[in-house]
């Protein structure tokens, strides 16, 4: 599994998304996917699933220098003393004592960048999590954060799979060497019965979701983490990375419609 260096820490290209698992389902799943090679696993405090990944990171046994856990701070919390209960919160459920990343989830209208960030950052030198970045962030929001605060983002988590164009956010970030990491990556199952990608999977005995999800992980300075609760789809998702896509292939990709969003929450902001 090839890792993504940013600000200091090493992300694993595929990880497992955990959005919607709940209860004993989604440490079942955790556990499926750990013992089976994963080594990233992303969370957030809105999910209500901390807990149950915090058991089954505790039962892998797994050494925790191995593992890299993402968690994120809701848009409510967006005040220096909310971030910081949100913050001790995520790590008393996860029973760790640190997280390799910790991401403001959505920006906020009303939320002082300059004293999110400056939380944010405290927390990193107390060590209590190893790097900082954003999640939704637009390319004018992802200026604020890097170009005036000037804070150490070590990558911005959005929508992005083979149906959504992101080109002008991927030209920004690849501009200042900061992960992109792609949520979504199967455009929630829309993947998996388009016919482009279906005819190309076939010429590689592979599917349609594998097709889209390398194509998502041979860009440089980007990273997958999609939905898989079951052990026969989390094992697929790791074996898209042997698929050997050609230009022809990427062609066709290219040319499908880019226009569909699957998140866009009416707290989100203007995509541009």
């Amino acid at each position: 599994m090839d890792n993504l260096k940013t600000q200091g820490i090493g992300m694993p290209k595929l990880g497992l998304g955990t959005f919607r698992m709940q209860g004993d389902a989604c440490r079942a799943a955790v556990e499926s996917a750990l013992s089976i090679g994963y080594r990233h696993i992303d969370t957030a405090e809105m999910y209500a699933n901390e807990e149950p990944i915090g058991s089954a990171i505790a039962a892998s046994r797994l050494p925790r220098a191995e593992l890299h856990v993402t968690t994120k701070v809701w848009h409510e919390n967006l005040n220096p003393d909310a971030i910081r209960r949100a913050f001790d919160t995520s790590l008393n459920k996860l029973r760790l004592d640190h997280v390799d990343l910790y991401l403001v989830h959505w920006p906020s209208k009303a939320a002082n960048w300059g004293a999110v960030f400056e939380t944010l950052m405290k927390l990193k030198e107390e060590g209590r999590t190893r790097a900082i970045g954003v999640a939704n962030f637009t390319t004018a929001l992802l200026k604020i954060a890097v170009e005036d605060v000037k804070a150490p983002i070590a990558c911005n988590q959005i929508e992005y799979h083979a149906m959504l164009d992101q080109s002008k956010v991927l030209a920004y970030l690849t501009a200042k060497s900061i992960p992109l990491v792609a949520y979504c990556p199967l455009a929630q199952g829309r993947i998996a019965s388009d016919p482009v990608l279906s005819e190309i999977g076939a010429r590689h005995n592979a599917t349609a979701a594998q097709v889209a999800l390398k194509w998502l992980l041979e860009q440089d300075g980007v990273a997958a983490i999609p939905k898989a609760s079951r052990r026969e789809s989390q094992q697929a998702n790791l074996d898209a990375l042997k698929i050997t896509l050609d230009d022809a292939d990427r062609r066709k990709i290219a040319a499908l419609p880019k226009d569909r969003r699957c998140v866009n929450p009416g707290f989100g902001p203007k995509w541009d």
